[in-house]
C-alpha cells in the first residue's frame, strides 16, 4: 500500500489466503471536507477476470451457461445460476483468457471478440474487475462439447436462448447475474441504436 493525498495506510492483516486472499486494512482516508477519517475494511482479492456474451445475428439467440454457485445457493436457495461464460485471467491477457474459457465452458470458437469495457462488480469488498467482451457466433462455431473442467468442480450446462426470451428471464428472476444482465442489455441497446431509437 502507498500513501497519497487521499489515502494513508496504517496496517494490514491477512485473514485467509486460500482460493483468494482476504485482508483486513486499517487506514485513513481524506473526506471531501479535507478531514482525515480512520476506517477499517476487509477486501477479498482473487484476481481479475473476463466475461463474454456470444450472439447469433441470424437466429438472434445468445449462448449462456447454467451451473451451481455456492454463494447463490446459500443466499437465496437457487440450485443453479444462468450466466455468461467467464473466468479468472490467471496472468493471461483478457482476450486470450476469454477465448480459452469459451472453449472450455461452451465449446464455441469465434473469429472476433470485441472488448467493451472493464467493470468492478462489487467494489465495496472485492478487488476484482471483469473485462467484458461480445462476440458473434454461428452454429458451426461450436467445436467442442464444453461443460467446464471436472478437476475444477465445474459441471456447466450450455444453453442457447433467444435474446428476447433472455431479456424476459431478467424480469422473471430466472437470470439474476449482474454481468449477464449488463451484457444482454448492451446488445439490446446496440440494436436500438442501429434502428435509430433513443434509449
Amino acid at each position: 500500500m502507498t500513501s497519497d493525498e487521499t489515502f494513508r495506510p496504517i496496517s494490514e492483516e491477512v485473514l485467509s489466503d486460500d482460493w483468494g486472499k482476504l485482508t483486513k486494512f486499517r487506514y485513513e482516508v481524506r473526506r471531501r471536507s479535507g478531514e482525515w477519517q480512520q476506517q477499517t475494511r476487509e477486501t477479498y482479492d482473487r484476481g481479475n477476470g473476463a466475461t463474454c456474451l456470444l450472439y447469433n445475428l441470424e437466429t438472434e439467440c445468445v449462448v449462456l451457461t447454467r451451473q451451481f454457485r455456492l454463494p447463490v445457493f446459500l443466499n437465496g436457495g437457487l440450485k443453479s445460476l444462468v450466466e455468461t461464460p467467464a473466468g479468472l485471467l490467471d496472468g493471461a491477457e483478457p482476450e486470450e483468457r476469454m477465448r480459452a474459457e469459451l472453449i472450455e465452458e461452451t465449446g464455441f470458437q469465434v473469429d472476433t471478440l470485441t472488448h467493451l469495457y472493464d467493470v468492478y462488480m462489487s467494489p465495496g469488498s472485492v478487488t476484482e474487475y471483469l473485462a467484458f467482451f461480445k462476440g458473434n457466433y454461428r452454429l458451426g462455431d461450436q467445436k467442442a462439447e464444453g461443460g467446464g473442467e471436472y478437476a475444477e468442480g465445474e459441471d456447466i450446462e450450455v444453453i442457447e436462448v433467444p435474446l428476447r426470451e433472455a431479456m424476459e428471464m431478467i424480469h422473471t428472476g430466472d437470470i439474476r447475474d449482474a454481468k449477464t444482465i449488463i451484457l444482454l442489455q448492451h446488445i439490446v441497446i446496440e440494436q436500438l441504436q442501429r434502428k435509430g431509437a433513443s434509449c
